[in-house]
């Protein structure tokens, strides 16, 4: 017989109640043995012992906590709970609220905004298509910058240069969403997009015409040539593609001159790919035929000498175009711009961000 026969099943996994669990079997084992167990006896084995203290050096990474450090943007705390068994949940809320800070002015192209200013104004931090799928829904989120926020009022879109009305902003918990009348300057809402919204747009009162400093774009590191397997849903792929790429999920290009038939998508990490390619399959019902391409960074052309299709290329560069209709170059390595610039006198390349 062993201790875990007297006191139930084998723990797995390090969490404070097992911690509490091992020191209570600690104690039983020595009232009943007279000795002291080791660690990994309490636990079950070698292996989970040796788990336990990987996982509770984590606790110790990173720097000591500092609350001017994270309301300088320089730090960012981190919390230890799980929502699908509701451990942690409400301390982090509260503990959250509590570190937050009063709405911030905003940098714009007319100078600081601020936010206790009565003119509303508003930021489009993120896009989610498909939120709703029986409806095919499109929801822009926006940040309240500066005012007060009125449902039905008239506000101005900056990009577009559009005047628009909002009648159905809402305001989501989890799968909760609620319609909201006003909003005030820190609020988040989200409005149905027709396609018009992307990432850092600026919306304000009719008038007054400023824009927000944008979310800067990361230069991709990895890119596949990406075609659909049923040429009958060139539509969906087209669609699908161009909403997940104006979410900022993915970046899209093209080979110019090309048509839609397949697209260049570039990402930061690979897993990006697969949640593409899951998407693409749940959301638009495209099944995708998806090749690894050797290239590593992307320059967009400043300056050209002859029109970018007849620039000279090497063998470790492509040209491609995007959806702005801007000309790039995707290179593998360091030498291809050095062989760019020396066989095309006059090109200029964009400095990476």
């Amino acid at each position: 017989m062993t201790i875990f026969d007297i006191m139930g099943p084998v723990m797995v996994g390090p969490s404070s109640s097992h911690t509490a669990g091992a020191a209570r079997i600690g104690r039983i084992t020595r009232r009943l043995l007279g000795v002291q167990p080791a660690a990994a006896e309490l636990l079950g084995g070698q292996t989970r012992w040796q788990t336990l203290r990987d996982e509770v050096e984590l606790l110790g990474a990173g720097r000591e906590f500092d609350m001017k450090a994270v309301r300088a943007g320089t730090l960012s705390p981190v919390f230890f709970g799980s929502a699908l068994t509701n451990f942690g949940v409400e301390p982090f809320l509260e503990e959250f609220l509590r570190m937050t800070t009063p709405p911030l002015n905003r940098d714009s192209d007319s100078g600081e905004i601020d936010a206790f200013s009565p003119e509303f104004s508003a930021f489009v931090f993120k896009i989610q298509a498909n939120m709703n799928k029986a409806h095919r829904d499109r929801i822009a989120f926006m940040r309240v910058c500066s005012g007060k926020f009125q449902r039905d009022s008239e506000v101005y879109h900056m990009q577009s240069g559009k005047k628009l009305r909002l009648s159905q902003p809402q305001q989501m918990l989890a799968a909760e969403r609620e319609i909201i009348d006003e909003a005030y300057a820190g609020d988040i809402i989200g409005v149905f997009d027709p396609g018009l919204f992307s990432i850092g747009d600026t919306v304000t009162v009719p008038g007054k015409k400023f824009k927000f400093q944008g979310i800067p774009t990361f230069e991709p590191e990895h890119f596949m040539r990406v075609s659909p397997m049923d040429t009958m849903k060139r539509k969906q792929f087209i669609k699908g593609t161009e909403q997940i790429a104006q979410e900022g999920a993915i970046q899209i290009f093209k080979v110019p001159f090309a048509g839609m038939e397949e697209v260049i998508v570039g990402v930061v990490g690979t897993l990006q790919f697969d949640v593409f390619q899951y998407r693409m399959r749940s959301e638009y019902g495209v099944e995708l035929r998806m090749a690894g391409l050797p290239y590593d960074h992307l320059r967009r052309i400043a300056a050209s000498p002859v029109e970018p299709k007849d620039l000279t290329l090497c063998a470790d560069a492509a040209l491609l175009e995007d959806f702005r209709g801007r000309s790039l170059i995707a290179y593998s390595g360091e030498w291809p711009v050095g062989y760019l610039l020396k066989h095309n006198p006059g090109l200029e390349l964009e400095e990476p961000n």
